[in-house]
């Protein structure tokens, strides 16, 4: 996805060693402390002594935050209730990136629709500016109603999208047969409110009513774990000091969804996924990725 957040300088490449004691990231909450609002107008705002944050969208503009810090690895959650009601053709995203060329990138977005029927959830993972790895889902609940945890454990094994603790999708390092993976450019925590009229909703054929604007998104409870993090004044919390050597707080360095996560994931793929690039033969005619004729 193209990001919509104001750019930001690059950093240096980082080593690929990791902290043996991880760090806890914005435990309390705090969305003044931990984000900035980058763009909007005023349309994004921090709210309950900084314990909430919502963004909102109108015909003129949407709006969006991102990171103070950089994260090199993490296990990062954040609550959010989507924009309810008629929500056609807008887009909520919230996505890690990094900067430069050949970014990385992990990404959730919701794309919204009428009144009644389901959101769709997209997702997807760039590694060195190379991304087309889309899977779409439907969820099992209404994302309007109240507000759901979306988190992303990100390690060098692999990559876990999860919904409420329920993994969704895993993204395996497979570097042995030659495909790319996130390993060594820290990325920045973005989300976004805006119009996607031309391709949200039914691929462009719904389009927002902006009679019902301004069109709202909240956030709450955001907590990040990272091996690394790189701070807005350039400061680095990254140590020398192998992995191996993390304690129990530092166990989702080495995570992997074990035998009960494995068959979560295949019901939620069995029950709710609604593409996956895996599968589709006629975008890939000359052979699907490699990734996917590996075995999971």
């Amino acid at each position: 996805m193209v990001s919509m957040a104001a750019p930001s300088s690059k950093l240096p490449v980082m080593v690929l060693t990791l902290v043996a004691t991880s760090l806890m990231v914005a435990s309390a909450s705090n969305f003044y402390q931990d984000f900035e609002i980058t763009w909007g107008d005023g349309r994004g705002k921090i709210l309950n002594n900084s314990k909430a944050l919502t963004l909102s969208l109108d015909k003129s503009s949407g709006s969006g935050f991102q990171s103070n810090s950089e994260y090199l690895f993490g296990n990062i959650d954040m609550e959010l209730k989507l924009v309810p009601g008629n929500s056609a053709g807008t887009v909520t995203a919230y996505y890690l990136s990094s900067k430069g060329a050949t970014w990385d990138e992990i990404d959730f977005e919701f794309l919204g629709n009428l009144s009644g029927d389901p959101y769709t959830l997209h997702t997807n993972v760039f590694s060195h500016g190379k991304g087309n790895r889309e899977q779409q889902f439907h969820l099992w609940f209404d994302p309007t109603a109240d507000f759901h945890t979306y988190s992303i454990l990100w390690n060098q094994q692999n990559i876990i999208f999860s919904v409420d603790g329920t993994p969704i999708r895993e993204f395996k390092n497979k570097e042995s047969i030659g495909v790319p993976f996130p390993k060594s450019q820290p990325m920045r925590i973005y989300s976004s409110l805006w119009n996607a009229n031309d391709w949200a909703t039914r691929g462009g054929l719904i389009k927002t009513d902006w009679n019902l604007a301004p069109f709202t998104a909240s956030y709450r409870n955001f907590n990040a774990k990272a091996s690394c993090v790189i701070s807005s004044s350039g400061s680095s919390s990254c140590s020398s000091k192998s992995a191996s050597s993390a304690s129990n707080n530092t166990a989702w360095l080495s995570q992997e969804l074990d035998s009960g996560s494995q068959e979560k994931l295949k019901w939620v793929q069995k029950n709710y996924m609604i593409y996956n690039y895996c599968t589709d033969t006629k975008r890939f005619p000359q052979g699907l990725p490699a990734e996917c004729a590996a075995a999971n």
